[in-house]
């Protein structure tokens, strides 16, 4: 399947919303809402998610949506658009730029082209499973094999011990080299770029989980959830830099 008019589509879809989502960045007087599950919500999210539905809507009318803030349309149809305007809205609303826009495209269930983009930094990687690049240029994870010598990430370090258990994280991360939680979507794309070794989610939605995959796995690196199945459709996350690392952080979370 020829990838490339998506492609093109995909890149357009992140730099309209970008161009939208930067003025309102570092606006301390930026309204913030909590949704019904607790996590904030500004009208920067709203408003691109609505900017891209509508491109959609009228470049790919057969194409479904499933986006974070206004819900699904046609997700039965061949291909879906999976749409998080801004994942990260926690960082978005201190002024910290580890946030981004993710975007991906289903077909037939399954991601096959995925963005994460950080119009701050002016950092765009787009991944298809096969390649990736970042601004235009190919990608690569490190080569890093061992839990002692990788940079282990994660978006929030009280959440393992919410949803996984917590004790074998714990573990984990005292033996890892590095620990920071440069997480929500910019932690995968340092994994992707070749900067970190892995990152772990213990708790995720379809919107955050979609567009990761096709960046990691086109840059040689391995996704799963945290039993070490499919990554999509799954409710946690682990990305590793490559296979053997992979496999040493799923033993060592395993009870």
């Amino acid at each position: 399947m020829d990838l490339t008019p998506y492609r093109a589509f995909m890149t357009e879809l992140a730099e309209k919303s970008g161009a939208f989502i930067r003025p309102h960045f570092g606006n301390p007087a930026l309204a913030v809402e909590t949704k019904s599950d607790a996590s904030p919500v500004t009208q920067a999210d709203r408003g691109a998610e609505e900017l891209m539905r509508a491109l959609i809507a009228k470049k790919f009318p057969d194409h479904g949506i499933l986006g974070e803030e206004f819900g699904s349309e046609r997700t039965d149809a061949e291909f879906v658009w999976v749409l998080d305007p801004i994942d990260g809205t926690k960082s978005f609303i201190t002024g910290v730029p580890l946030w981004g826009t993710l975007i991906a495209l289903l077909h037939r269930g399954q991601p096959v082209l995925g963005c994460i983009h950080q119009p701050v930094l002016g950092q765009l990687m787009l991944g298809d499973n096969v390649t990736t690049t970042l601004n235009g240029r190919p990608v690569r994870t490190r080569a890093t094999a061992t839990i002692e010598t990788a940079t282990l990430l994660t978006s929030d370090p009280l959440n393992p011990a919410r949803y996984q258990n917590g004790d074998r994280f714990h573990a984990l991360s005292q033996r890892a080299r590095l620990v920071r939680t440069w997480g929500d979507c910019y932690g995968y794309l340092l994994v992707a770029g070749g900067w970190a070794d892995v990152v772990l989610d213990p708790i995720m939605n379809p919107w955050d989980i979609a567009a990761l995959i096709p960046v990691i796995r086109g840059a040689g690196g391995v996704i799963t959830d945290w039993q070490g199945g499919p990554a999509y459709p799954a409710e946690s996350t682990i990305a590793s830099a490559t296979p053997a690392l992979h496999a040493a952080v799923l033993t060592a979370l395993k009870v």
